[in-house]
């Protein structure tokens, strides 16, 4: 391997600091690196596997102000390329403004989610208002260029896939008002190169939805009114639609005219689904009800004959108990464990004739962070890959190959002390069947102190990885990830024209 540091941050968290998501796994990188010719492990690169893997995680420089929740540190990006059975990586801090002003003060600036946004001291961005963009949540690519996003809306920031170089903020010609941003989960459709959005705010009509062009252009934005503010975190599509939500997890509306965000959940008030034309108009929008629960993350979408069938994780306990011998971090722990909120994959089915929605659990098993073959994003699907969590934290054990219509369900466990990221199947050069792919992950190695990619192949996870490929050093646990193709990426590793 050939590794060169090309940046060090200065070290700025407490030096006794034993909050635990900035410890241990979750332990947050203060340096930039530059590595070729990785080192492989173990088995071997396939030929066949060409392309990127990108990941996003959250990685705080600076102390909180007031508590810290995980989903409140900076963005830093992640990128593998493999091409011709070798491969490369890169790591960089996404430099939003808000990480720029920070880093300068030498002190944080912005009150996290925990926190009432007017302990900032200064203004801000997030459907709450006042809170630092630290574009820390996904990250896909579109048109040839990596953009990563916020949890509470946030403005897009921009970079080259394969080098990470920061490209600043995507205005998409000024037609996006700043003040509402993005949502966390932009959708991309491989299929034409569209590019799907949605936004939401405390001020009506409280959510927009748009389409920006395979040419790069925002040339469809509706609004989409809501009976208050909402907290959706993803939406889903399919050929014909596209399903935004209206779920019944929110701000309580009495808490927030006193300006405290204190979310409930509220379990007599239906689920409800927004079926709208891909580029319809807002009176196209339909609105189906269904069973209370609060969705994280969507699987997939498809169109049925006169049906559109909706996967996705249904939560059974979406807000957590609280207990009399809770400790400083059991609640924050609870509220983002997955066998806590207790998420299982189910199924809606939308009938377009008759207005009427109906729903089935998909499997049994808690899991989360669904990754589905990007060809297959928006049709009908028959496989995805999903994490399971170890138990009361916010870290992922294991995977699992699931099957939507109920067989061929494989897995993998990793070592104890051993933790992966969201995993997405990556296909294999030339080849367009579902099962004709690859599954990347980046492992954080308590035990060996070191972090790795493992390659699994998609058709036989439960075999275990076929090759190891070493980094240049641990990183920290993460979340949201994409795969690239390289034929989807222009030579120059530019926007594609």
């Amino acid at each position: 391997m050939k590794a060169t540091v090309v940046r060090e941050y200065p070290a700025l968290l407490p030096e006794d600091d034993d909050h635990p998501y900035r410890t241990g796994a979750w332990r947050p990188q203060r340096r930039e690196w530059d590595a070729s010719d990785l080192t492989v492990l173990e088995g071997e690169i396939p030929r066949d596997l060409n392309g990127v893997y990108l990941r996003n995680t959250e990685n705080p420089l600076l102390p909180a102000l007031g508590r810290y929740h995980p989903f409140d540190g900076d963005g830093m990006l992640h990128a593998i390329t493999f091409e011709d059975g070798r491969a490369s990586y890169r790591n960089r801090m996404v430099q939003t403004s808000g990480l720029a002003a920070e880093l300068e003060a030498g002190a944080p600036l912005w009150a996290g989610i925990l926190e009432s946004p007017q302990k900032s001291q200064r203004d801000g961005h997030g459907a709450r208002t006042r809170m630092k963009d630290a574009s820390s949540t996904d990250v896909i690519v579109h048109r040839g260029e990596a953009l990563s996003t916020f949890y509470q809306c946030g403005e897009c920031y921009r970079s080259d896939p394969r080098t990470l170089e920061q490209r600043g903020p995507q205005s998409w010609g000024g037609r996006l008002p700043s003040e509402w941003g993005i949502s966390a989960h932009p959708k991309l459709d491989e299929n034409t190169g569209e590019l799907l959005i949605f936004n939401y705010s405390k001020k009506a009509p409280f959510m927009n939805y748009g389409v920006v062009s395979a040419s790069g252009e925002l040339d469809h934005y509706v609004p989409i009114e809501l009976p208050g503010p909402r907290l959706p975190h993803d939406m889903a599509f399919s050929e014909r639609f596209a399903i935004l939500n209206d779920l019944p997890l929110f701000w309580d509306p009495a808490l927030l005219a006193k300006g405290a965000h204190r979310a409930r959940f509220y379990q007599d008030i239906p689920s409800r689904f927004g079926v709208i034309p891909r580029r319809g108009r807002a009176e196209e929008l339909r609105w189906f009800e269904a069973s209370p629960t609060y969705v994280l993350h969507w699987i997939n979408a498809f169109d049925d004959g006169d049906s559109l069938v909706l996967d996705g994780y249904f939560q059974h306990k979406p807000m957590p108990e609280h207990r009399p011998d809770d400790g400083p971090w059991s609640v924050m722990h609870r509220s983002i464990s997955i066998r806590d909120f207790q998420s299982r994959p189910h199924r809606w089915r939308f009938d377009l004739r008759t207005g009427r929605c109906t729903e089935e659990q998909l499997d049994e098993e808690f899991t989360e962070f669904p990754m589905v073959h990007g060809r297959y994003v928006g049709k009908r699907h028959r496989y995805f890959v999903t994490m399971t969590n170890e138990p009361g934290w916010f870290l992922f054990n294991g995977l699992v190959r699931m099957d939507a219509e109920g067989t061929n369900k494989q897995r993998w466990q990793f070592a104890r002390g051993v933790y992966a990221s969201e995993s997405p199947i990556a296909p294999k050069t030339g080849k367009t069947d579902e099962l004709d792919a690859y599954v990347v992950t980046f492992v954080t190695d308590m035990n060996a102190d070191r972090s790795e990619c493992q390659i699994f192949d998609l058709a036989a996870i439960d075999r275990g990885p076929i090759a190891r490929v070493l980094l240049p050093e641990r990183i920290s646990s993460g979340t949201h990830s994409t795969w690239v193709p390289l034929e989807d990426l222009s030579p120059a590793g530019g926007p594609v024209p």
